[in-house]
């Protein structure tokens, strides 16, 4: 539990109100109570403020003359203050140091390191201090783990891959596995191509459920510092990912595409293979992404959801676009084109 007035004194910020509330936990304004620190981040959402029962919120300064009778805290962007808050209030976990009975590790293990049961740690394998492997995960042969990074259960990390210091991986991920990579002969069968690169990953690196992050063909395949990484996601050989870019749910990137940093990219967005995309760039959930991308901004390429019907008939007249721009062709060349000028 914290005092209003001992958050701002870890977090800085402002009170406003009656300082020595006392707070416990962190939630929505629909959903808070007594003891709890509410945060409005939208103005839209004002009038749910009014019959929230949070015990303090917290607020931006423009809004502060909007609430009344209700201590605040003060700060120019409250949703990022909730995230610093609610870390305050939900530690992440601390390693137990030890190794599960049923662990198989042969690597040698600083004494700070968590092993959970079922786990299978093979040779030539370099573990940070206070690293926490989780139940049946496995890492392979010459494979690097950074001091604080935390393996959820059933997480896999293959040969020779590295993962930096104090990331998080949760479980069904794998990190490694061999990029889609084949020669066709002529009578229509494939030639395996050896993946033999690496997948390296920075630090302070999330990486979600069920995310796939292929190694390299001959180079690596590169996840910069800071990234954050949603659920189902496929990244591709040789792909290379500049440091703090976030990418949602279930972004497809095929191989050997570069993407910058800071960049958001939406969920169910698509990537195909050897682009290049600048840093600062936002892709719209849904885009699919046909070229590189040399200026940063916002890029969307997809059509906002619209009753079956209407759908129907605006896509019969894409059908026939192609005959319409022939038409209009064919009107301007017998008026003499759009430019045309009377000289009279």
């Amino acid at each position: 539990m914290f005092r209003l007035d001992e958050l701002v004194a870890r977090l800085g910020g402002e009170v406003s109100g009656d300082a020595s509330v006392t707070v416990r936990r962190v939630a929505t304004l629909d959903q808070a109570g007594d003891g709890d620190l509410a945060f409005l981040a939208n103005r839209k959402y004002l009038s749910r403020l009014q019959d929230s029962a949070a015990s303090a919120v917290i607020v931006a300064p423009e809004v502060l003359a909007l609430v009344k009778g209700r201590a605040c805290i003060v700060t120019g962007d409250p949703y990022l203050y909730f995230a610093r808050v609610a870390q305050l209030f939900n530690p992440a976990p601390v390693a137990q140091p030890g190794i599960h009975a049923l662990a198989s590790v042969a690597s040698p293990v600083p004494a700070s390191v968590e092993i959970g049961p079922g786990v299978s740690i093979e040779e030539d394998v370099e573990i940070g201090d206070e690293v926490i492997i989780g139940a049946g995960s496995h890492v392979g042969r010459g494979a690097r783990i950074g001091r604080g990074t935390r393996l959820a259960p059933r997480v896999t990390v293959l040969d020779g891959c590295v993962v930096g210091e104090d990331c998080i991986v949760h479980s069904g991920a794998v990190i490694g596995s061999d990029g889609f990579g084949f020669a066709r002969e002529k009578g229509g069968r494939w030639v395996k191509i050896p993946q033999v690169g690496r997948v390296v990953i920075g630090n302070q690196v999330e990486i979600g459920a069920n995310t796939t992050i292929d190694r390299g063909a001959l180079d690596d395949t590169v996840i910069g510092d800071g990234c954050k990484l949603d659920n189902q996601i496929q990244i591709a050989h040789n792909v290379r990912i500049g440091e703090c870019t976030a990418i949602a749910g279930c972004v497809g990137i095929a191989g050997s595409t570069t993407i910058g940093a800071r960049c958001m990219i939406g969920g169910q967005a698509g990537i195909i293979g050897h682009l290049s995309i600048c840093d600062d760039v936002v892709i719209s959930a849904g885009t699919l992404v046909s070229k590189s991308i040399t200026r940063s901004g916002v890029y969307t390429a997809s059509l906002p959801v619209q009753p079956h019907s209407d759908w129907v008939r605006n896509f019969a007249h894409l059908r026939h676009l192609d005959a319409l721009v022939g038409r209009v062709r064919s009107l301007e060349n017998q008026q003499g084109g759009p430019d045309d000028r009377n000289p009279g």
